[in-house]
């Protein structure tokens, strides 16, 4: 992740113009859940999936592809087919209110319309699907299909983002705990090239060294949605060997089971408990 989602102070007048206009609802701070009573008992948490909403962000837009691959094929490109997948896993898993979001409008304000249509549509959870690449001063230079093309070996993995500045940054950093397990359960393995000073300006704070969850407080889509958020970079796609696997069916299928186990179990931990008391005596 390279490329600079920030916002300038005149933008932000019209990013809260823009919030304000979409229906926000009010960010409620953290609720206290109700004493048990003592002749009570707490049921598992049931999950109600046709009524979780998960917006899929297609990260960047056809004409504002992002990063390019070792072998010239651009971000975006990967973006959506994985999100395309991601989506179908979710509504074949029975979260049918899942929603693809793409835009055709290039940052700053792309970003802002990400973050307003998930708002208005008062989704649930948001996730962002990207693909990685690395600083210009990392990338070397191959001959592929007989052109210059930029690529770096050295930082495969997927990275994890959340904003502490998101209305429930505690929901963001759990679900992307959860997501970093299951990605994990399926053999892949996170980056922590982003705790290196060589990464400059790109360097991140890592706030979960188990999960592969690093902070982004700057990323708009996910400091202005007023739901759970986070960001996936899937792999790396300047990676020369991971750029191969990121492009299978074998992959994404992976990476799409482990974001819908992950959705399956954020979805429970969020559902109110059941109180069951005992039958009268």
């Amino acid at each position: 992740m390279t490329r600079s989602r920030r916002l300038g102070p005149v933008l932000l007048i019209v990013v809260a113009t823009l919030l304000t206009g979409a229906g926000r609802d009010p960010v409620r701070g953290e609720e206290h859940a109700p004493a048990t009573p003592p002749d009570a008992t707490a049921a598992p948490a049931t999950c109600s999936r046709s009524a979780f909403h998960v917006v899929v962000d297609v990260g960047h837009a056809l004409d504002a592809p992002g990063a390019l691959s070792a072998r010239g094929m651009t971000e975006y490109a990967f973006n959506l087919q994985l999100a395309r997948q991601i989506k179908q896993a979710l509504v074949d898993a029975g979260f049918d209110k899942t929603m693809l979001l793409i835009t055709d409008k290039k940052p700053p304000l792309g970003l802002v319309e990400r973050a307003v249509t998930a708002n208005r549509v008062a989704a649930n959870l948001f996730l962002s699907i990207h693909h990685d690449s690395v600083p210009d001063n990392l990338m070397h230079t191959w001959q592929y299909d007989g052109q210059d093309q930029g690529y770096n070996d050295d930082y495969p993995g997927y990275a994890l983002f959340v904003s502490n500045d998101n209305p429930d940054r505690a929901g963001s950093l759990q679900f992307a705990r959860l997501l970093g397990k299951a990605l994990q359960a399926k053999g892949l393995q996170f980056t922590p090239h982003y705790t290196l000073p060589i990464m400059g300006r790109h360097r991140r704070q890592l706030l979960d060294a188990d999960a592969g969850v690093y902070r982004y407080d700057e990323l708009v889509v996910l400091r202005m949605t007023h739901m759970p958020a986070a960001l996936l970079e899937a792999g790396s796609i300047v990676n020369r060997q991971e750029e191969l696997e990121l492009g299978t069916p074998e992959r994404r299928a992976a990476t799409s089971a482990a974001v819908v186990a992950a959705v399956e179990d954020f979805c429970a931990a969020r559902a109110p408990q059941k109180i069951e008391r005992p039958p009268s005596r």
